[in-house]
C-alpha cells in the first residue's frame, strides 16, 4: 500500500505542475488572441510573448510524465480510459499539434500573423476543456461493460450538469491563473500597461473561479455522494484555499506585491487540487478502478518512483535556470534581447 501511495502522490504532484505551467501557456495565448481581437495587442502582446518565447517547450514535460506514469504504475487505466478517451484524446492531441504549430509559424514564418494568433488562443480554452473530462468520468456514472469492454455512454456524459461545471472551472482556472501570474511578470518588466490590463483580468476572473468551484461539490452532490461525503470531510483544505484565494485577490486589488499574490495562488490551487485527490482516494476511476487493484508489480512501481524522483530532481532545476537566465533576467525583461 505503501508503494501505490507514493505512486499516485508523485504523479498527482507532475500533473499539479502541469495544472500551474501549462494554464499560464493557455491563458497567455487566449489574451494575445482576445488582445487582438479588441485592438489591445499594443498593450500585452509584448509581454506575453516575451513569456512563451523560453517557456513552450517545456510546458507538456510534465504531461508527458504524468501520462507515461499512469500507464506505468496503474496498467489497468490503460484497459478502460484507451478506449474510451479515444474522442476526447483525439480532440486534445489535435490541439496540442494546432498550438505546437503556432509556434513554428510564429519563430520562423510571417510574425504576427492573426489566424495563427486565434486559433492559438481557441486552443489554450479548448484543450484544458477536453482534458478536464477524464475527471468528469473518473466520477463513475458513464461507463457500461458490454462483453467485458469499456464504453463511454457519451449523451449521459454530455448532458451531465457535472461534466460542465468541470469543463467552466478548468476554463476559468486557466484564466485566472493566467492573469495572476501575466500581472506579476508585465508589473516585473516594468510595463505598467500590461500591469494594469493583466490585473483586470485577474479581478475579472476571481469571483467566477470560487463560484464555479462550489458549483461542482453541489453537482458532486447528487452523481457521486461517497466523494462528496469525502470532500466535506477534508473541508480544512479547502478552507486554506479559499483563505489563500482571499490573500490573493486582496493583494490585486491593493496593487501590493504581486509576486506574494502569485505563491498564493499557487498555495490556493495546491491544498484544492490536493484535496480533491485525497477525497478521490482510492478510486481512480468509480467504481471500477482502485489504487491497490490496478497497481503494477512492486520492482515495476520501485523503478518508476526512482526514475520519477530523479526526473522531477532534474525537470525543478531546469525551471529554475529557465527563469533566472530567461523570464527574470533584467536585460530580457527589458526586451534588449
Amino acid at each position: 500500500m505503501i508503494l501505490e501511495i507514493i505512486g499516485i502522490s508523485v504523479l498527482w504532484l507532475f500533473l499539479f505542475g502541469y495544472v500551474i505551467v501549462g494554464s499560464i501557456d493557455y491563458g497567455a495565448g487566449f489574451f494575445n488572441a482576445y488582445s487582438i481581437l479588441t485592438g489591445k495587442q499594443h498593450i500585452v502582446s509584448k509581454v506575453i510573448q516575451r513569456y512563451l518565447s523560453p517557456v513552450w517547450e517545456v510546458t507538456n514535460v510534465f504531461f508527458v510524465f504524468f501520462f507515461v506514469g499512469i500507464v506505468g504504475f496503474f496498467p489497468e487505466t490503460a484497459f478502460y480510459f484507451g478506449t474510451i478517451l479515444l474522442v476526447p484524446g483525439s480532440l486534445a492531441l489535435i490541439l496540442l499539434a494546432i498550438r505546437g504549430s503556432y509556434y513554428a509559424f510564429e519563430s520562423y514564418g510571417k510574425k504576427g500573423h492573426k489566424g495563427y494568433a486565434f486559433m492559438y488562443g481557441a486552443s489554450g480554452i479548448l484543450l484544458p476543456a477536453s482534458l478536464s473530462i477524464v475527471l468528469t468520468i473518473s466520477e463513475g456514472g458513464f461507463i457500461t461493460l458490454n462483453n467485458g469492454e469499456p464504453q463511454l455512454e457519451y449523451l449521459d456524459l454530455f448532458m451531465s450538469p457535472l461534466t460542465w461545471s468541470i469543463v467552466v472551472l478548468s476554463i476559468i482556472s486557466v484564466l485566472y491563473i493566467s492573469a495572476v501570474f501575466l500581472t506579476w511578470y508585465a508589473n516585473e518588466t516594468g510595463d505598467e500597461g500590461a500591469t494594469n490590463l493583466m490585473r483586470k483580468y485577474a479581478l475579472v476572473w476571481s469571483v467566477p473561479l470560487i463560484i464555479a468551484a462550489s458549483g461542482i461539490i453541489v453537482e458532486l452532490r447528487f452523481h457521486n455522494e461517497e466523494h462528496f461525503n469525502n470532500i466535506i470531510d477534508l473541508w480544512w483544505m479547502f478552507g486554506i484555499s479559499f483563505l489563500l484565494w482571499i490573500g490573493t485577490v486582496w493583494l490585486i486589488w491593493k496593487r501590493k506585491n504581486y509576486i506574494t499574490a502569485f505563491w498564493l495562488l499557487v498555495g490556493q490551487f495546491a491544498f484544492a487540487f490536493f484535496g480533491y485527490g485525497i477525497s478521490h482516494y482510492p478510486y481512480l476511476l468509480y467504481p471500477y478502478i482502485t489504487i491497490s487493484e490496478g497497481f503494477t508489480n512492486e520492482a515495476m512501481a520501485i523503478a518508476l518512483i526512482i526514475a520519477f524522483i530523479l526526473g522531477m530532481a532534474l525537470l525543478i532545476p531546469s525551471l529554475y535556470l529557465l527563469l533566472r537566465l530567461f523570464l527574470f533576467d533584467e536585460n530580457y525583461k527589458k526586451g534588449k534581447k
